[in-house]
């Protein structure tokens, strides 16, 4: 018999408890800085030299925290379903938690690319970007092409290429699953609305929800605790 279809759809709440803060909860700065400052692609025409001091800083601080029990959760999900994970994260926390299937909207956080490439010119092609792990990137680190390299990041002001795949995961799941999400980041934010008409839609958010949609149970609660009540929800068949 076919496993069952799960898409999970994570955003920085599943991240803040192993310690990765998030621009979101701290008035609009991401660690002292101005997201369009270091996360929109104005910022690295204006400054590019902040914005890999800013993305050097992040990938050293990912070298030092670990995988939570929501990721190890998520990770576990697959002794049973067919699991497909969405993150709007850039961490590669769900990676080393032990997850197979990843779509990461916004780009990869260890990964650089020629700043010139991966992009509508080029189809967003991935063939020239590469994992550097935690070590940094500066002004006159080039590219075999010759070209800066940039972080392998989808800021604001850039396409989304992943999210048509993401679309298609999930317009095929049988079960939705969010966590970590404030459902604020567009395009990522109206993903649940491609579910099917009879997919159940868990939501797994300490805050109230916005959206309204009779599909949705919303499980109020942080992203460890409501991943345990998710999964016994699952198993009693609600």
């Amino acid at each position: 018999m076919a496993r069952k279809k799960l898409v999970v759809l994570t955003g920085a709440g599943v991240s803040a408890e192993s310690g990765i803060s998030t621009f979101r909860d701290s008035d609009g700065l991401w660690e002292q800085h101005k997201v369009e400052d270091v996360a929109s692609i104005e910022g690295w025409y204006r400054n590019p030299s902040l914005v890999l001091e800013f993305y050097n800083a992040r990938r050293a601080q990912l070298k030092d925290v670990r995988p939570n029990a929501a990721h190890l959760a998520i990770a576990s999900l697959e002794d049973e379903y067919e699991v497909t994970v969405v993150t709007q994260n850039v961490d590669n926390l769900h990676e080393r938690a032990g997850s197979t299937k990843i779509i990461h909207l916004h780009g990869e956080l260890t990964k650089v690319r020629p700043e010139n490439c991966c992009n509508d010119m080029d189809g967003y092609s991935e063939m020239t970007v590469f994992d550097i792990g935690s070590d940094s990137i500066h002004i006159g680190d080039k590219a075999p092409n010759g070209a800066q390299l940039r972080p392998h990041i989808v800021w604001f002001g850039e396409a989304v290429p992943k999210i048509e795949s993401a679309i298609d995961a999930v317009q095929d799941a049988d079960i939705l699953l969010i966590v970590g999400t404030s459902l604020q980041v567009y395009p990522a934010a109206g993903l649940y609305r491609y579910a099917g008409m009879e997919t159940p839609i868990y939501i797994i958010d300490p805050k109230d929800v916005s959206v309204r949609d009779s599909r949705i149970t919303h499980i109020k609660d942080v992203a460890t605790k409501g991943m345990e009540t998710f999964k016994n929800l699952i198993k009693s068949g609600n």
